[in-house]
């Protein structure tokens, strides 16, 4: 039987014979994969690296990003491709928010019943003001800036 490798080490990257090593794609593929599982987390699961939106562009100001009559009161209307959340906590009362959230940079799922949820770890956040009410998030979504003219909101 072979010898175990007891560090943590793709078993496909260690080597117990005399043959000199070639890297082949699979050993390149799983040291790639190896080193970014590695890397993990920042201090509250956040992950490091570029921001969400520099990706895709984002919606630029004074956009349209939805109608008034589109934002049911104690929910709202997650916009994936703008990376926004609107929502309205009570009648009259628009908000916006960020859509990636705050653990691991995912887009929130939807926006019912007072809260935000996330359906990539379960993160809940309050329509109200973006605070995290479940984790494995910390930090509350970031605030957008919107502007509300007649029944169109609009990104300010």
């Amino acid at each position: 039987m072979p010898e175990r490798c007891h560090h943590r080490v793709p078993h496909a990257l260690s080597r117990s014979d005399d043959t000199p090593s070639r890297a082949t794609r699979r050993t390149v593929l799983l040291a790639t994969g190896a080193a970014a599982l590695a890397a993990g987390c920042g201090p509250d699961g956040d992950a490091g690296g570029s921001s969400p939106g520099s990706a895709a562009p984002r919606a630029t100001a004074g956009q349209e990003l939805a109608s008034t009559a589109g934002i049911p009161v104690g929910g709202g209307v997650v916009l994936k491709d703008e990376e926004v959340v609107v929502t309205q906590p009570e009648e009259g009362d628009l908000k916006a928010f960020s859509a990636i959230r705050t653990h691991q940079n995912c887009v929130v799922a939807d926006a019912a019943d007072g809260s935000v949820d996330c359906a990539c770890h379960g993160s809940r956040f309050r329509i109200a003001g973006g605070s995290a009410e479940r984790g494995p998030a910390a930090r509350a979504l970031p605030e957008e800036r919107i502007t509300v003219r007649g029944n169109s909101i609009r990104r300010a």
